[in-house]
């Protein structure tokens, strides 16, 4: 007649049905209707005799013996609170469905073939994406509260690294005004900017081998000669590289970005389509593919002693990466100090190599292959630092990737202090942005919305509310959709608007909405590493390998480029002339890397002494011959007086002063 079942320690009896209580769902196993009655493993007994002698009886019991129990004394007080029958069963309908996210519903245990997303009901919302723990299994404080509205339930949560749950808040309105938080004072560990000598001139070989040196081409062809000797073993034997041919592979690599061909062998073909002279002049096509199959970073001997130590705690998983790794991450830091703004967030190197680094990102543009975090310079997209994702942590002291992965970065002693740092609502949490605040780095991060009480009702465009815990702002501003934010250098609103087209009278109007100044630095400062990986992406030398280590070697050297062309574009803007594009930088790059002659580099603006400017007002008035093609120009120089041309296939302007004819 009766059955028992253990429930998380908590023994489950089953009593057979009140027949005006059975669902439609299933006859046997109704789901709500069902009599329970909880009890400690000592008092299973007397439970069982009670159950037999008034099964009429249909109470949610907890032993009064256990009451001082921090485990049931919230079920003991929410079981004395029931008013009704109706909210007694719904109760017990709600502890069902908390309990089947692990895996424990009673549905479950009757029909074993039914699936989690069958189970799942749509009947119940909740405010977290999070597993939720069995009701039987929680402390006191995190129990949540059922509040009815009709037919929908609200959940009262408690939320990790607050002081209070997100409905005891009282949201403020956007037009009371906001005490201003304390600003950051910015010293920097070093000066923002390159650092280099400024007042040199330098190609973009000089940029390329602050990260490629000659000691780190050195080491990588003296590990290539190794391992290639080593897989030629008994086969036609291996002929050493040299640095020479290594800088000409490396030209091959980057020339391979600029120009896209399905197959690598179509570099070297020879008929009336393929007709590509450029890498056959440097290199032949076996050479090429024969360093490509050959090489390796790390030293072959050096692998073979950490693959026995596969299976402990002593292997080294990036070991085949590790020089060149640790040689560009130093490099990245020697050559640029971050300036005010930073962003942190991911990157993925692409490949579907079987190696168990590779991570899967449903939601990212590039889903399968290797994670990196990266720092980045919010203004330029400059790659100060990074480090490889080896997947989870089982130390103890780890608080979680997102929270182990800004710490690890955001380097105090390195970077200086008073920087801003912008992520995205991966890493938000107030723990991590106190954390922060007292190693004097302040944090603006927008919040995923599960994580926030929301509006009961949709609030109008532009509506803005907040409220402060301690040292941290949480706001919410409605656009199209609802934008929740969290800062600690932040004010609620500042009086700042944006400009949104809206529909008024079927006509499309521009109109003015309060937009808080939270929303206006995230959007302009938080998409730093978005910068370098679209820069990465252009021209990117990445292409399928046999071994998963060779895609990082490519990934480096793109990495490589697109911080010298970094450094190159900064030096020209400190200088105040014309910066190449990219495209025209990996072009003389390629040649000067394979020896071939240096591409003409595009023409710099004169110093600011020598700058054009109209005659007048207006370009068709008070216009005068030029000095060179004698046509009719309304510009001037402003030192030199000069009337030069500077229009398109006419830049006399700047023929004029190249030649230095205005001395």
């Amino acid at each position: 007649m009766t059955e028992l079942r253990v429930l998380k320690g908590v023994f489950l009896k089953k009593i057979p049905p009140c027949t005006h209580l059975c669902s439609d769902r299933s006859a046997r196993y109704p789901r709500v209707c069902l009599p329970l009655r909880f009890a400690m493993d000592s008092h299973t007994k007397r439970l069982t005799d009670t159950v037999e002698h008034n099964p009429e009886h249909c109470l949610y019991i907890i032993d009064e013996e256990h009451d001082e129990s921090d485990e049931f004394s919230d079920l003991d007080s929410a079981a004395s609170s029931v008013d009704s029958t109706e909210t007694f069963i719904d109760d017990v309908d709600f502890g069902l469905d908390q309990c089947s996210n692990d895996d424990i519903s009673f549905d479950e245990e009757c029909n074993s073939e039914t699936t989690p997303r069958k189970r799942q009901r749509t009947g119940l919302s909740t405010t977290s994406q999070s597993p939720a723990k069995s009701v039987i299994s929680r402390s006191p404080s995190s129990l949540p509260v059922v509040q009815w509205r009709g037919k929908r339930r609200s959940v009262r949560r408690y939320i990790p690294g607050f002081s209070f749950t997100i409905s005891e808040v009282k949201w403020q309105n956007g037009d009371k005004p906001d005490i201003e938080p304390p600003q950051p004072v910015f010293r920097p560990a070093g000066t923002p900017g390159p650092q280099v000598v400024t007042t040199a001139s330098l190609s973009p070989l000089q940029f390329f081998e602050l990260f490629f040196s000659t000691s780190v081409m050195q080491t990588i062809v003296n590990n290539t000669n190794a391992y290639g000797a080593k897989c030629r073993n008994g086969k036609k034997p291996w002929r050493d590289i040299t640095i020479k041919e290594f800088r000409s592979y490396l030209a091959l690599v980057i020339y391979m970005g600029l120009l896209k061909c399905s197959s690598l062998r179509d570099y070297w073909r020879t008929s009336n389509i393929f007709s590509l002279p450029y890498p056959a002049r440097i290199m032949s096509s076996r050479k090429f593919h024969m360093i490509s199959q050959s090489i390796h970073i790390s030293d072959p001997k050096e692998d073979e002693e950490n693959d026995k130590k596969k299976g402990t705690a002593e292997y080294d998983r990036l070991c085949r990466i590790k020089p060149l790794y640790q040689q560009i991450r130093e490099a990245c830091k020697d050559s640029f100090h971050p300036f005010q703004n930073i962003s942190i967030d991911e990157r993925m190197v692409a490949a579907k190599a079987r190696n168990g680094l590779k991570q899967y990102m449903k939601n990212s543009p590039t889903q399968w292959g290797y994670k990196l975090f990266v720092l980045a310079d919010s203004c330029c997209g400059y790659t100060w630092d990074f480090f490889v994702y080896e997947g989870k942590s089982n130390l103890e002291r780890s608080k979680g990737i997102s929270y182990d992965s800004v710490m690890t970065l955001a380097n105090e002693k390195l970077l200086g202090t008073g920087y801003k740092l912008f992520v995205d609502n991966f890493y938000t949490s107030p723990t991590l942005f106190r954390d922060l605040l007292r190693k004097k780095i302040w944090a603006c991060g927008t919040v995923r919305p599960n994580r926030m009480g929301h509006s009961e009702k949709p609030p109008p465009r532009g509506n803005i509310r907040w409220f402060r815990d301690d040292n941290l702002l949480f706001l919410e501003w409605k656009d199209k959709k609802e934008v929740l934010i969290c800062s600690t250098f932040h004010k609620a609103y500042n009086g700042d608007t944006v400009k949104r087209k809206v529909k008024k009278n079927g006509a499309w109007v521009i109109k003015d909405f309060p937009v808080p100044a939270a929303v206006l630095d995230i959007n302009k400062h938080r998409g730093g590493v978005d910068l370098s990986n679209m820069l990465l992406g252009y021209y990117t030398v990445l292409h399928k390998t046999m071994k998963w280590y060779q895609s990082f070697f490519y990934h480096f050297v793109d990495l490589a480029v697109v911080n010298a062309f970094i450094l190159h574009q900064q030096m020209s803007k400190e200088k105040n002339q014309k910066p190449l594009v990219q495209k025209a930088f990996r072009e003389l790059l390629v040649s000067e890397l394979a020896g071939t002659g240096s591409a003409s580099p595009a023409s710099p603006i004169p110093s600011v002494s020598h700058m054009p400017t109209f005659i007048s007002g207006d370009s068709t008035i008070g216009r005068r011959k030029c000095k060179i093609c004698h046509r009719k120009t309304p510009v001037i120089c402003v030192t030199c007086g000069a009337a030069l041309c500077l229009v398109p296939k006419r830049e006399c302007f700047v023929d004029w002063h190249e030649s230095g004819s205005f001395e």
